[in-house]
């Protein structure tokens, strides 16, 4: 009633036609109602427009299971009622359960009944006991049934649930969850005028939402016709035949007449449904979609409806609806099983459903191993009854399609099928011109060919195509890539490993290619080894690794490499050159994880290998060689190592020249190995002239003249340099953390030694702040346990102690000898470094027995380990004396 108290109708989004029901009863009845659906706008404040309705006066609460969802807005809407203590009004929309604290409230029923006695039920609720109306209703009393609205003229909903006489939807599926915001969307652009397309993946459940949204919202029309538009030859006799069942023609009427007669008769009504499911082809479909104030669903794998209808995408299920839809069929399932089961069924609609129905004779466990090798069969057992083919099948049939409108659009898919489920960028120029007679080399170098492809994939659903990138769903392709026949397969190798070497960013090492190489690395790291068959995609490959290995991801790179050195040894032989890329890189990656001797003996034997084919002064071997060198170092054959080193440098310089990047490589390694041997001047001598050639030839901002300048500073800490080394320093680290990134590995080591530096020269409040940053971040980066966090987690110990935070360093100290011993050993040189550190702090502590027991242990591994008369031995000994002196520690 206009300037009276104004009824706020709360209801959950799945019950909404029950609340358009309710709203219209009410406002026929003369009150004045607010629904949001029909008096909020899009972008409005949900919060602000809730807080008002709410104020306005009393709340007609449609309870249902849905309206108690603790994650459900109504749950803000009838708290916030009670809390003050105001008028709710609820009335049961089904049989459900409601919370303790609004039991006490008589709720009547409305479902169940006829039209005019739920409304009946719903206005005496409303109303109150007799003699205290809560609302004044705006009509006179005693005129009948009919309220203002119809007296009007107006047509209002029927009760949800009954159906228009005019129906032929499929029966609706009683399995349905979830959607609840995707039917309010559907509901609201329907409402708005707009034809509606739902369109997505096949089995994402389009048919069913489609189904449900008719079911649902049957009592807002007077009928509702459901066309199968697969194929648009047979539309025209499904509609003649609404034309029948409408009155508008006559059995025996001709086709086209009864077509007109229809279209006649549509735009004389307003309350009608028309559902076009699975129509392909948007240009075939248009003169098929009729006009008038009805509405219009479509359902497509073909996203290009617009200017046909308003396109809706409809994605996959959230995982909490694939949790519940499997468990709903499937009671004795486990909540992570389930979960378990729609990760690896991308919350895919239909193959959850036929999951569940495999899972009643199949084990998880046994499922999941058998979609994980067999995705086509698995996905094509236990197809539901509402569906008419299997997800495989749809597949099947979609790739039959595409293969038939453009063979070159099928390879391609075949192709990305051996790539990684993420957005594949199809390159725009190819490496070699033999590419171009490959399907991929095609839609690469011609944009034509690129345009057409891209389009066909788009328009059959079986990929996700923006901005010139492919995106596959996991289970599509899984399932893709299973069906390929061995000749397909061969095929789809050979487009495969064009389309990498097309999309190859450049060398690992060059700055310039990093910005395209994460885009790239998940298809590199996932294309089987075998279905890598040209040298450029190898190479590709190999390079992926790389780039992950100097980003300090050695662990997770290891058994990729492995696996491409025993499929490329096993097919090309252990001299072929494809084999010795694999080598190298797996003999880099072991030498990060602490596998130095396996590293030598891979080096060691490629050594041989490339001398023997190319001899010594060869790029390869040389190449080697300086690989070899660190190996050496590493597992303390240092003077081999530095000779090694010193025989390269002077090879590649008289081959290469004193400039050449290789020659400045391997004069970088050099002076590591004199400053190992205790030739500091001249590793500090070689060090700066190979930073000065660096810098003229590459710039100071290279990664290669960053890496030489902390290297640098390192050299002049150890001449007594201080000052400079903390300067330089500095300036590095700033200079990386700009260009590489804060969690670089090059930049956590320079800030690892800068907070050495630091500490060397009284600065120690800095060291420490800078050493737990360090930490923090190796460990995210690393892990806990690599050994450069763990080197870092050991010198900050020390220098907490000296800054007066003796207990954490005690702590920390304890915590890193435990995590080397376990991960390095007890005689690593780390191990025994900070073994001799926490004996000095557990004595600062009063712990003075188990700092004498550890120095002991510690003295005799370093007297087994590095010899009596090593620097470190002899500093334990000392450490060792003091401790029992008297008044020692």
């Amino acid at each position: 009633m206009p300037g009276g108290p104004r009824l706020f109708v709360s209801h959950a989004g799945a019950d909404q036609a029950w609340a358009e029901w309710v709203a219209w009863q009410l406002q026929d009845a003369g009150y004045d109602v607010e629904l949001a659906v029909w008096h909020w706008g899009a972008g409005e404040n949900v919060i602000q427009n809730m807080d008002r309705a709410l104020a306005a006066g009393p709340t007609v609460a449609l309870f249902s299971a849905a309206y108690f969802d603790s994650e459900r807005w109504t749950t803000e809407e009838w708290t916030a009622k009670l809390a003050a203590r105001e008028k709710l009004i609820p009335v049961r929309i089904e049989d459900c359960a409601v919370r303790p604290m609004v039991q006490a409230l008589l709720a009547p029923a409305l479902f169940g009944l006829g039209e005019e006695q739920a409304r009946e039920v719903l206005l005496a609720a409303v109303a109150g006991p007799a003699g205290v109306p809560r609302v004044p209703p705006g009509f006179p009393p005693g005129q009948g049934g009919a309220g203002r609205l119809r007296r009007m003229g107006a047509s209002g909903p029927r009760l949800p649930g009954t159906l228009p006489r005019v129906w032929n939807v499929p029966a609706r599926n009683a399995g349905f969850v979830g959607r609840d915001a995707l039917l309010v969307e559907v509901r609201s652009r329907l409402a708005g005028g707009r034809a509606v397309a739902l369109d997505g993946r096949g089995g994402v459940g389009k048919t069913q939402l489609a189904a449900e949204y008719a079911h649902r919202f049957c009592g807002e029309y007077e009928l509702v016709w459901w066309v199968r538009a697969e194929d648009p030859a047979l539309i025209p006799g499904q509609l003649a035949l609404l034309a029948v069942e409408t009155g508008a023609a006559q059995p025996e009427t001709p086709l086209e007449e009864a077509m007109r007669a229809l279209g006649h008769e549509l735009g004389s009504r307003s309350r009608w449904l028309v559902v076009f499911d699975n129509a392909e082809d948007p240009a075939a479909l248009a003169d098929f979609v009729p006009s008038g104030a009805g509405h219009v669903l479509i359902t497509s794998r073909n996203p290009d409806w617009h200017g046909v209808a308003s396109p809706l995408d409809v994605h996959v299920l959230a995982r909490r609806e694939s949790i519940d839809l499997l468990r709903s069929r499937t009671r004795w399932l486990t909540e992570a099983d389930a979960g378990r089961l729609a990760e690896a069924l991308d919350d895919l609609p239909l193959a959850l459903v036929q999951a569940a129905a495999v899972l009643t004779t199949t084990a998880v466990d046994d499922y999941l191993a058998l979609l994980a090798v067999k995705a086509s069969e698995v996905t094509d057992e236990g197809r539901p009854r509402d569906y008419r083919w299997s997800f495989a099948a749809q597949i099947r049939l979609s790739m039959q399609r595409l293969r038939e409108q453009d063979p070159e659009a099928a390879e391609v898919m075949n192709a990305c099928a051996l790539l990684a489920p993420e957005p594949f960028a199809l390159p725009t120029s190819i490496r070699q011109e033999a590419d171009e007679d490959s399907s991929a080399g095609r839609a690469v170098a011609d944009w034509r060919t690129r345009n057409r492809v891209l389009s066909a994939l788009h328009q059959h659903g079986l990929a996700r195509v923006a901005g010139g990138s492919l995106h596959l769903h996991r289970l599509t392709q899984a399932v893709l890539k299973d069906q390929l026949t061995d000749g397909e397969r061969a095929a789809a190798a050979r487009n495969a490993s064009v389309l990498l070497a097309a999309a190859f960013p450049g060398r690992a090492q060059d700055p310039a290619s990093w910005p395209r190489w994460p885009d790239l690395l998940p298809h590199l790291l996932a294309i089987d080894h075998a279905d890598l068959v040209s040298e450029d995609a190898r190479f590709a490959a190999c390079e992926a690794c790389l780039y992950l290995l100097q980003r300090g991801s050695a662990p997770a790179i290891l058994p990729r490499l492995e696996d491409l050195h025993q499929a490329w040894n096993a097919l090309l032989g252990p001299d072929h050159v494809h084999t010795w890329w694999a080598v190298n890189y797996l003999a880099m990656a072991s030498s990060a994880v602490g596998d130095h001797e396996g590293a030598h003996t891979l080096h060691e034997d490629l050594y041989d290998r490339q001398r023997r084919v190319f001899g010594e002064d060869h790029p390869g071997p040389l190449g080697i060689a300086s690989n070899l060198a660190s190996d050496l170092a590493a597992v303390g054959r240092v003077e081999e190592a530095l000779e090694l080193s010193e025989n390269t440098l002077s090879r590649r310089r008289r081959i290469f020249g004193e400039d050449h990047p290789d020659s400045l490589r391997t004069a970088s390694n050099l002076a590591n190995r004199l400053a190992a041997v205790g030739r500091a001047e001249e590793a500090v001598e070689l060090c700066e002239d190979t930073l000065s050639r660096r810098r003229r030839i590459f710039g100071e901002d290279h990664p290669d003249s960053l890496r030489t300048a902390s290297n640098l500073a390192n050299r002049l800490s150890a001449v007594g340099r201080a000052e400079e080394a903390v300067e330089l320093g500095e300036d590095t680290l700033s200079r990386q953390r700009r260009v590489l990134g804060e969690d670089h590995p090059d930049t956590l080591s320079t800030a690892y030694n800068l907070a050495i530096r630091w500490a060397a020269v009284g600065r120690a409040e800095e060291a420490v702040e800078l050493g737990e940053d360090t930490l923090s971040r190796r460990r995210r980066v690393f892990g806990e346990d690599h050994r450069d966090a763990l080197r870092t987690a050991s010198n900050l110990a020390v220098d907490l102690a000296e800054v007066g935070r003796v207990e954490e360093a005690v702590v920390l100290g304890e915590d890193t000898l435990a995590r080397q011993r376990r991960v390095l050993g007890e005689d690593d040189p780390d191990t025994l470094r900070t073994a001799s550190n926490l004996v000095n702090r557990l004595a600062t502590v009063g712990r003075v027995e188990e700092a004498l027991a550890l120095c002991e242990d510690t003295l005799a591994r370093r007297r087994r380990v590095l010899g009596e008369d090593h620097p470190d031995t002899q500093r334990t000994a000392s450490l060792l004396d003091s401790l029992t002196q008297p008044n020692g520690g």
